[in-house]
Formats: structure tokens, C-alpha cells, sequence
């Protein structure tokens, strides 16, 4: 018996329990309630949502072609229609989460208005967005459920049993549009404690795995922006343990952490590592630092030096009073970044990258995995990224590296439209086409993300339509840019009363009220218009 069954039969035993005064009360309509509300709270999400991840990375370790994907989604609506999409065109979310990007709260969701990616928006919003994702994903489960229920209602009163038993076994089988977010606390917020305080409000609104970054959390810029500034390691493995303790304290046994590094573009720190002997994690991330060799006399006013082996080294110090590290040096500072992220609590890994080269991304992994063997990463395939130009950039220097004749491109204009339909373009295209299966194979690619595609494409289309719309089309811009294609196919939300809920809440009507039960969906909706 289903669970659905077993729902209606036992709420009918409370019915017969509670006696004359629940005589309204229909069993089956309480248990299709039950059914459309399957997760009570966003802990009950967190705990699901964390077995959902911990398979997929197993599932990675077995076979690299099994690799997770995401986008980044600003609002709840945008979620929701992003799921119901995968499971409409797909016909699964298997694989697939949401991205909450730090970049795109900051940009679109904070109360000052558009800020930078510096974490000066409100760190509430963060776990905010959490929510409102989950509540239109939630609301996106008791829609579908709802067209189902209508469904078998109708097999019913036309006596079609083959009919009603087709629906009854997709409601007993029904897959939720609920999977996981991988959310963004930016660099803590913070300290330790303010980014564990933080980290339980995601947790508690449904986020089963947090991203974490190394840089300054009162310094912090975007990843693909210049200024970046690191924090020693035992600095940022207190917050990987914060983050921790958040999740157990929560009873989210198995949360998922993401330990992000910016030191491949990150040049300054801002305080020198503790070190107690030589070689230890503050010994290894100071001999990063640009110094040059000085005597005692050399010595000046207010100057910091280190002793290292016998000699005095003095540290390259900007005006802004910031350490320099060595130029060539990040990609052996990500590495250790990364090594001893995973070696101290996190389970993933971030490395921010200034340009999309699975060659690039591989070399440091191999390295990664000499130490952890089944270190695997979290990629932003990135909208800063020019990914046409620096594609095609790297075809061009494959054809200059295996002799052939490149007399007809000019590199640094390759992003022109007059490339568009020539080879080199064309292998390109095919290159940004397997880049994820590519990065998935050879590069320890668990999971893609596009930071903030949503934000762009928001953008794009509201241009078109202002574009047609206050221009010569007028309402043609509408009808023939939006309405059509959303008939045509198969848009949801076409009907938008629907969507918004209007359906379910006059079958709740029906269900408290009975035939009195006051409509909006009769004969003069004009959702009507559109079957």
C-alpha cells in the first residue's frame, strides 16, 4: 500500500476517533494535502537534500560522466520554473540542483539596492532566499499534485479504472521538484562564530551544503575581480570547523562543505601566518610572501620581518598595510589551499579560475590528488568569462602548435561576428559544448554552476520585449516574442493564475466548504482561453 493510501487510511481512523464533529472532514482530501506538503520544515529539506548529494558524490567517485549540475537562480520564481523545466524536458531532477549565488543577493536582493559582490549586503537575505527557493519549490510540488488529483478525479467519475490506476501510480511515485542548493556564505561574514551563527539559518532554511571562501571577510571581492586578499589557513579551517558544528548541532549528519580558494588571483594577504616551527601550515603559507633578505641595520621604523633559517626576510607591505605574496605563486598556494582544506573538514572544492581551460583546472588537480585521492571540485563556469573569445583563443593556439596555417585570424579579434562560421569557430563551439563532460573526465569536475545566468538572461529578455514593445510592434512584441512561444512550448505558466496557485486554493475551498464553496476557476476565467 502506498503512502498515500496509508496517509487516508489512517486519517480516516482519526475521523472515526474524533467522531460527529469532524463529519465534514474527508480522509482522502486531508491526505492529498499531506502528500503536496511532503516536507515540514527546511531542516526536514536539509536532511533529505544532504543524501541526495553524498549518493551524487559517490556516484561521481565511481563514474566521472555522472557530474551534477546547476544554475543560479535570484528568486524564488525563477527556481521554481528552472525545475519545472528539467522535469518537463528531462523528466527528472536526478543530477540537477540550485546555485545561490553571494553575487547575485548582493546585486539584486539587498534593501540598499545593487551592490558589488563584497559582502555588504545583509547577511540575512542569504538564508531568505533559501527559503523563499524552497517555498516555490514546494508550492511547484502541490501544483503538479494538484493537476494530478483533478486528474483522478475525472478517470474516477468517468469509470476509467485503467485510467485511474495510470494516475494513482505517478501520484504514489512522484518525484519532487525539492534538490539540493549549494549556497553561498561569501567569506563567513564575519568570525568564526558569526559565520556558524549564519550557517545555521541556511541550514535551518533548507541549505544542506555551504560554500565557503578563503578570502578576507571584511575584504572581500568578487572572484573575478582584482584586490583579493586570503587569510592564513587556521583562519579559514575555524570557519570550515564553524560550518561544521553548525550542521551537527542541526542533526544534518552528513551537510556538505565546499571549501572555495581565491589564491590563483588573489596577490595580498592581510596579516603574516602564525608559524611555531619550520615547515608547519603558517611556515608554508609565509614562504609564499614577497620579502626581500635585510640586516639588523637595515632595519627601518615600523617594519615587520621574519626569521626564517637565520635570516631576517622583510615582507613587501602596500600602503594599505597588506602583505604581497610572490608573483607565479598562486597556482602552489591553491593547491595547498586545497589539500589542507580536505584534509581538515571540507568535502569539496572551489578553485576560482580566471578563465574557463580544462587543461588549466586538471594540472592542479592531479596535484590535489596526490595527497587526497578523490578530491573533486565544484566549477564556475563563469558569466565573466568571454567564453566565445577565450575558446576560440585556445583553438587558435592548438592550430599554431601543430603547424597549421593561421594567416586568415587575428587572435585578438577572434570574438568577431565575421569568425562565426569559419572552422576554427566551429571547433570551438564543439569545445564549449563537452567543456563540462571534458572537465567532468579529466579534471575532477563533480559539480558545474553558472553563477548568475538568470541575472543575464532577466536582462536580455526584458531588452527584447522593451526593444519591440515601445518601438514600431507595440503589443505584437508581447504576443509574438512571449504568449506564442509560451503556447507553443509548452510554458506552464501561460496560465498564470495557475501557477500563482489559484487552482489549489479553489479545490481547498472545495474541500472546506463543499458546494458552497465560492470558485474562480468556472466558466469566465480567461485562463480558459489557453489548452
Amino acid at each position: 500500500m502506498s503512502a498515500y493510501q496509508n496517509d487516508i487510511k489512517a486519517i480516516a481512523a482519526l475521523k472515526e476517533k474524533a467522531g460527529n464533529s469532524w463529519a465534514a472532514i474527508n480522509p482522502e482530501y486531508a491526505a492529498r494535502m499531506r502528500v503536496q506538503n511532503r516536507f515540514r520544515t527546511g531542516l526536514d529539506i536539509a536532511k533529505y537534500t544532504a543524501a541526495i548529494m553524498r549518493k551524487d558524490m559517490a556516484e561521481y567517485d565511481a563514474d566521472s560522466s555522472v557530474y551534477t549540475q546547476s544554475l543560479g537562480c535570484w528568486h524564488g520564481f525563477v527556481g521554481q520554473q528552472k525545475l519545472i523545466s528539467i522535469k518537463k524536458h528531462l523528466k527528472t531532477t536526478n543530477k540537477r540542483y540550485l546555485y545561490l549565488s553571494g553575487w547575485m543577493i548582493a546585486a539584486l536582493r539587498s534593501e540598499f539596492g545593487p551592490l558589488p559582490d563584497q559582502s555588504m549586503h545583509e547577511k540575512t537575505a542569504v538564508p531568505s532566499l533559501i527559503e523563499e527557493l524552497y517555498t516555490f519549490l514546494r508550492q511547484a510540488d502541490a501544483r503538479e499534485l494538484d493537476l494530478l488529483f483533478t486528474d483522478l478525479d475525472a478517470a474516477r467519475s468517468a469509470g476509467d479504472r485503467t485510467r485511474e490506476a495510470e494516475i494513482q501510480a505517478r501520484i504514489d511515485d512522484y518525484e519532487t521538484h525539492i534538490v539540493p542548493i549549494i549556497a553561498d556564505i561569501d567569506a563567513g561574514f564575519g568570525n568564526a562564530e558569526a559565520t556558524y551563527l549564519l550557517a545555521k539559518k541556511m541550514i535551518e532554511a533548507g541549505a544542506c551544503c555551504i560554500q565557503i571562501e578563503n578570502q578576507v571577510s571584511d575584504e572581500k571581492q568578487c572572484g573575478h575581480q582584482d584586490g583579493k586578499v586570503t587569510v592564513p589557513h587556521e583562519d579559514f579551517l575555524a570557519k570550515i570547523n564553524a560550518v561544521r558544528y553548525a550542521f551537527l548541532e542541526l542533526g544534518v549528519d552528513d551537510g556538505v562543505i565546499v571549501a572555495r580558494t581565491d589564491s590563483l588571483g588573489a596577490g595580498l594577504t592581510k596579516q603574516i601566518a602564525v608559524t611555531k616551527q619550520p615547515g608547519d601550515l603558517g611556515d608554508q603559507y609565509n614562504a609564499f610572501l614577497d620579502c626581500e633578505e635585510i640586516t639588523t641595520a637595515e632595519m627601518q621604523n615600523g617594519d615587520v620581518v621574519i626569521n626564517r633559517n637565520g635570516k631576517l626576510l622583510r615582507p613587501k607591505r602596500l600602503a594599505s598595510g597588506l602583505f604581497q605574496f610572490r608573483t607565479g605563486s598562486g597556482e602552489d598556494r591553491v593547491v595547498l589551499d586545497c589539500i589542507t582544506s580536505l584534509q581538515n573538514g571540507a568535502d569539496l572544492l572551489w578553485i576560482e579560475t580566471e578563465k574557463p581551460h580544462v587543461g588549466q583546472i586538471a594540472n592542479m588537480v592531479k596535484r590535489i590528488r596526490q595527497a587526497v585521492p578523490n578530491a573533486k571540485l565544484v566549477y564556475n563556469n563563469s558569466p565573466s568569462f568571454n567564453w566565445t573569445l577565450s575558446f576560440r583563443q585556445q583553438v587558435f593556439d592548438a592550430m599554431v602548435a601543430e603547424g597549421k596555417d593561421v594567416s586568415s585570424y587575428d587572435r585578438a579579434k577572434l570574438m568577431s561576428v565575421e569568425y562565426d562560421e569559419t572552422e576554427l569557430a566551429k571547433v570551438a563551439d564543439g569545445k564549449i559544448r563537452s567543456f563540462q563532460k571534458d572537465g567532468s573526465r579529466d579534471a575532477g569536475i563533480f559539480h558545474h554552476l553558472i553563477t548568475l545566468p538568470t541575472y543575464h538572461t532577466a536582462a536580455l529578455s526584458t531588452d527584447n520585449l522593451a526593444k519591440g514593445y515601445f518601438g514600431e510592434d507595440g503589443m505584437l512584441a508581447y504576443v509574438k516574442g512571449v504568449q506564442r512561444q509560451e503556447l507553443r512550448q509548452g510554458i506552464a505558466c501561460v496560465k498564470h493564475q495557475n501557477m500563482a496557485g489559484s487552482d489549489i486554493g479553489d479545490n481547498h475551498k472545495e474541500y472546506f466548504a463543499g458546494e458552497a464553496a465560492l470558485k474562480a476557476s468556472g466558466k469566465d476565467n480567461t485562463m480558459n482561453q489557453f489548452h
